[in-house]
């Protein structure tokens, strides 16, 4: 009995054990760089509002193919006299009560329709345009959210490793102080350095914070949920693959920028044919059927039942209207044109210093790097000549100083160096 109750206990104990491991995993997100995207791309709702255009678009282009197809409708109607007689060659003929039933088709073609359904196209390819150009926007800033908490994480093992030593340091030196073997302006001087370290360290946590915030409006995921980061820097940081984009030709027709500016200019063309086409003739043709049914006795029945008709309408006089339009039409698209080549002037400007930029960051990444290593040999080796009385606090203190300087600076010129090849890569569109 005691067994069967242990045994009892003990799965219920495992099942509880398995709930509660169940809901922290709910609670944990574990995302490698790859997964991050997706998920943005699947869940922002930028994005989403961008698909909700093209199919707006699309649904404006079909409106305008829509006029030009037989449009057809019904009408049924009731009428009465209520019971009136009139006159006619001497006899009363009463006006019987009657029902109608009329079904009309009508379609009408003009120049102008089939301008506003090429129209129709360009807004569409423009909204997929500007859908690709948010997915791009949105991937560059989940790639920027990514190495941010990527880098703030590495600033936090090395901030803390330093505050490890600092704190061995002054421990040191404190019990060198109650030992009469040296004075307590020197251990004072290392707690202030434990204690800007130890402020660094917190400011870093808060930075961190704010950036896996950011991330999780970008993933559209909720505010208590822990993000954890599956790749780290070295898996995404590539050198040669910088190299190799500065090597990299501009094609305009790549860049999301030229595409849109491109497409605004052929629209703004297709506004000068539609002005232009006001002048042309519009076709119009209809069919009516009409049916009616008299109530009562009836001795004839007037109403034509087929009516078929077909015009040609043609402009003539618009006091000036028509041409002051065209005229206004022409006068923006050569205003859209210089527009499109200032555009490409500026994009190949874009290029050359985007191209500066990427080889100064990866000069002064590598700079600061070797910069971090020494100054935490410096470091470390004063650290240790202090140990053995062959440094001073001063030296300690001024080495630590660098030492968070070094780091300050390597980390600032790591973003530097993945924001200046993440602005080259947009405007190639790789």
């Amino acid at each position: 009995m005691i067994k069967r109750s242990i045994l009892v206990c003990c799965m219920m104990l495992s099942v509880l054990f398995t709930a509660v491991g169940q809901g922290a995993d709910n609670t944990t997100l574990k995302l490698s760089f790859e997964d991050a995207v997706n998920m943005a791309l699947e869940r922002n709702r930028t994005l989403q509002n961008a698909s909700l255009d093209v199919k707006k678009a699309e649904a404006a282009k079909w409106e305008a193919i829509a006029t030009m197809l037989p449009q057809v409708s019904g009408s049924l109607s009731y009428s009465s006299n209520l019971n009136y007689a009139m006159e006619l060659m001497g006899q009363k003929i009463t006006m019987p009560a009657s029902g109608q039933l009329g079904v009309q088709a009508a379609m009408a073609v003009s120049a102008a329709q089939i301008i506003s359904t090429q129209i129709g196209k360009i807004s569409i390819d423009m909204a997929n345009i500007a859908k690709s150009q948010s997915e791009q926007e949105i991937t560059n800033q989940v790639r920027i959210l990514y190495y941010s908490a990527l880098v703030s994480e590495q600033t936090q093992e090395l901030l803390s490793k330093n505050l490890e030593s600092l704190t061995k340091l002054y421990e040191y030196s404190q019990n060198a102080v109650n030992v009469g073997a040296a004075e307590q302006v020197d251990a004072d001087q290392i707690m202030v350095q434990v204690a800007t370290m130890e402020t660094t360290l917190s400011s870093s946590k808060r930075s961190m914070e704010m950036v896996y915030n950011s991330m999780r409006l970008f993933l559209n995921i909720d505010v208590d949920t822990e993000i954890v980061l599956t790749q780290g820097i070295d898996d995404l940081l590539s050198i040669p693959n910088a190299m190799a984009l500065i090597s990299e030709d501009l094609v305009l027709e790549n860049n999301y920028t030229y595409q849109l500016v491109n497409q605004s200019t052929k629209l703004t063309k297709k506004q000068v044919d539609l002005a232009g086409w006001a002048y042309a003739p519009s076709l119009s043709a209809f069919y009516q059927y009409t049916g009616k049914k008299n109530f009562g006795e009836a001795r004839f029945n007037m109403t034509i039942p087929h009516t078929i008709g077909i015009s040609i309408a043609v402009p003539i006089f618009s006091s000036g209207q028509r041409f002051k339009a065209l005229q206004g039409a022409k006068l923006e698209y050569q205003k859209q044109q210089n527009t499109l080549a200032d555009t490409e002037m500026s994009l190949k400007i874009q290029h050359r210093q985007l191209k500066y930029n990427l080889t100064s960051a990866m000069e002064r990444l590598e700079t600061q790097k070797k910069n971090v290593e020494v100054s935490q040999r410096v470091f470390d080796n004063i650290s240790l000549k202090y140990e053995h009385g062959y440094s001073s606090s001063m030296d300690v203190t001024t080495s630590g100083t660098n030492l968070i300087a070094a780091q300050s600076s390597y980390v600032q010129a790591l973003l530097e160096f993945v924001n200046a090849q993440i602005e080259l890569e947009k405007l190639l569109n790789k």
